[in-house]
């Protein structure tokens, strides 16, 4: 530098201290990075900071242009500030350049440039380089915290607002505007009570006021308007903000508590409805225990209609058999059906039986406009319609098919002198009725044909067909060890339930003849009732065990396997009453018995408990009586290790094909021995996910 810009030597304890002496302390010590450079765009100095941006010692940076030494991208920075300093003359400031430190962690410095100049023009540039790393992470860290906590007040929907010392809106609240429609003048002139609903704002407005008065918390809940005109509940806490004992502002955020409102009014509701649910659950058990007892037509007929009396309170009952052409219903009571011509009626004459039995579902009808538009849809005369609904007493009428494995059997109709409203639940338990009042006068129809041998009367008791779901195989053997003129209690069922899963069971009530047979009805009725009503399989067993108290004799022995299963996943779940343990057949063929307590048989005093029990797709699970592994000559515990055995010895075609390995297994486990009991197999396979699955 010139001696005119000398800056004079201070003297400190004696001691002279030269201008370039302080300088270069000044510039060794300081935080921050320097460099000098000459008009050429040459190092003439640098300090040890400055070297952390380069990596290279002070003395190599010393009369040598940047590029000679210096990164690419930081060559560009400083020779871009030097050209436009030699054009321009003015300082070039606050230059970003982000680098990495030894250890790989990122750092960012601020560069900024300065000619210097003397008498004789521009001596040369000084770098001023300040590192900023701990002031961005600072920033970094509070922007993390500000997201953090609008994530949080946005996650939990709260409306936050602010409003001045005696309550008055001071600044918007987009989210509260967003939400209830406010413009922004409307909100800071008329504030957040102005969308209250009109009922609830008095005394919001005064507990407001207390809590302003009081300088205490205001918590409150009251309906708000929203932008769509209907109305949400909402919470809202408020708190003041002190300051030298002082309330500077309020802050105050409202959650939206709507969901859990209609939650508790749906808690409600559903208590209601699970408590009308229970009833009908009752009515359903106690006419499932009186149709069991009914083995006569005339004895299921009486059942129906008392049941129609006393648990539907209908004043008019009938019940209507197909003829063996399936042409004609044959009403089996006179008097339950006005509308019709006689006892027997013609399929082709509309009326609420035939409307049932054609369409294979319900008809209900709650007014007379109701039956009147249903009876012209089935091509009724109008004329005949007005005649009758002149005549009849009647007002509000259910048509009920009796339908046993799809296969319509007859109707059932009962009618209301008034207007009935018939709930989806109302509907249910009626549908329910109806499956039981088939099965009753299914059986009773058997019991009656005298000439039907044991294994057809115990076949037909079985259902004839099997479900048909997607995502979801099903399949049965059943092989009779009755020798004589007598019916064995092994018995299978499989059916479709209200949500769509699959409820599949084998059952085995000990014993041989009609009373076998009678039991098994009792409980395959029981079971399916307690089954379209409340499905979780230990809900089903507890029930059955109440039905068996009340219907069966004490040396009665029932057992059965019985699960519930979601077609397309095979989740599922399973309960046993002291049945053998089902058999889960992989892919692969390996056999294995589900780990589950064995269970009481029904009847016993016990608790149920059901286990998850899966079907993976490709596996097979099957549902067997204890003729398949027990016989004279093999105990149960062999039987069933045999059969966990036998199942890998079946070839990869037999293992994929449920009806397949149905027929090795029996064939396999009974060859060299003699039959002397029912064997009774259903499978329950899930068919392998498809590649556009």
């Amino acid at each position: 530098m010139s001696a005119e810009t000398s800056v004079p030597r201070p003297r400190e304890s004696g001691l002279d201290i030269s201008d370039s002496d302080l300088f270069r302390g000044l510039m060794s010590e300081a935080p921050f990075a320097f460099a000098f450079f000459d008009p050429s765009g040459r190092f003439v100095r640098v300090n040890s900071t400055f070297t952390e941006l380069t990596g290279h010692p002070v003395e190599l940076h010393l009369d040598r242009l940047p590029a000679e030494l210096l990164p690419a991208d930081l060559t560009a920075l400083i020779e871009s500030a030097l050209r436009r300093i030699a054009d321009e003359g003015l300082p070039v400031t606050d230059q970003p350049y982000p680098t990495r430190a030894e250890n790989g962690d990122a750092r960012h410095w601020t560069v900024s440039f300065f000619p210097l100049r003397g008498d004789d023009g521009v001596l040369g540039t000084a770098l001023f380089g300040v590192d900023l790393t701990e002031r961005q992470m600072n920033k970094e860290v509070l922007e993390r915290s500000e997201e953090r906590y609008r994530s949080l007040v946005e996650s939990q929907q709260q409306l936050v607002w602010i409003t001045s010392p005696n309550g008055g809106v001071i600044e918007d609240a987009p989210q509260w505007r967003a939400v209830t429609g406010q413009g922004l003048e409307e909100y800071l002139a008329h504030g957040w009570l102005e969308a209250v609903h009109p009922d609830d704002r008095p005394g919001t407005d005064e507990a407001w006021r207390e809590a302003l008065r009081g300088r205490t918390m205001f918590e409150w809940s009251y309906r708000v308007r929203t932008r769509a005109s209907g109305y949400r509940h909402f919470e809202v806490r408020a708190v003041p903000i002190m300051r030298l004992g002082r309330v500077v502002e309020w802050v105050g955020a409202n959650t939206d508590v709507t969901p859990q409102r209609e939650a508790e009014d749906m808690r409600g509701r559903l208590t209601d409805q699970l408590g009308a649910a229970a009833l009908r659950t009752a009515r359903l058990q106690g006419a499932t225990a009186q149709l069991a007892e009914a083995l006569t037509v005339e004895q299921v007929v009486q059942v129906i209609i008392d049941v129609g009396r006393t648990a539907l309170a209908a004043d008019h009952s009938a019940v209507a058999l197909l003829d063996d052409n399936r042409a004609t219903l044959k009403v089996i009571n006179s008097g339950g059906t006005p509308d019709a011509p006689g006892e027997d009626i013609d399929l082709a004459h509309p009326s609420v039986m035939t409307m049932a039995v054609n369409s294979r579902r319900p008809v209900f009808a709650e007014s007379l406009d109701s039956l009147r538009i249903q009876l012209v849809d089935a091509g009724a005369d109008e004329t005949q319609i007005a005649k009758f609904l002149e005549q009849t007493e009647e007002r509000a009428w259910v048509g009920l098919p009796l339908l046993a494995a799809g296969r319509a059997l007859g109707a059932l109709r009962f009618s209301f002198n008034r207007s009935q409203k018939i709930s989806q639940e109302d509907g249910v338990f009626l549908e329910a009725l109806a499956g039981q009042c088939a099965l009753a006068v299914e059986r009773a129809t058997l019991f009656e044909r005298e000439h039907r041998t044991a294994e057809t009367l115990q076949r037909s008791l079985l259902p004839d067909r099997l479900p048909v779901v997607s995502g979801l195989k099903l399949a049965q053997r059943f092989r009779s060890g009755s020798r004589h003129v007598q019916v064995g209690g092994d018995w299978y069922d499989a059916f479709v339930l209200q949500d769509g899963r699959v409820a599949a069971v084998v059952g085995d009530v000990m014993g041989k003849g009609v009373k076998a047979a009678a039991g098994m009805g009792r409980i395959r009725n029981a079971m399916r009732a307690l089954a379209l009503t409340n499905p979780p399989p230990a809900a089903v067993l507890t029930g059955l065990d109440r039905v068996f108290e009340a219907t069966e004799e004490e040396e009665q022995v029932t057992t059965l396997a019985y699960m519930v299963v979601e077609p397309g996943t095979g989740e599922g779940t399973l309960a046993l009453a002291g049945h053998p343990p089902p058999l889960l057949v992989s892919p692969q063929g390996v056999g294995l018995l589900h780990e589950t307590e064995p269970g009481t048989p029904l009847g016993w005093a016990t608790s149920r408990k059901q286990y998850r029990f899966c079907v993976p797709p490709g596996h097979t699970a099957v549902l067997y009586s204890d003729g398949l592994v027990e016989n004279r000559k093999r105990g149960l515990d062999a039987g069933l290790r045999e059969l966990s055995s036998v199942v890998a010895e079946a070839p990869p075609e037999v293992v994929a094909s449920p009806h397949m390995l149905l027929d090795f297994l029996v064939e396999r486990m009974l060859s060299g021995y003699e039959q002397d009991d029912d064997v009774t197999v259903l499978a329950v396979h899930v068919p392998p996910a498809t590649k556009s699955d």
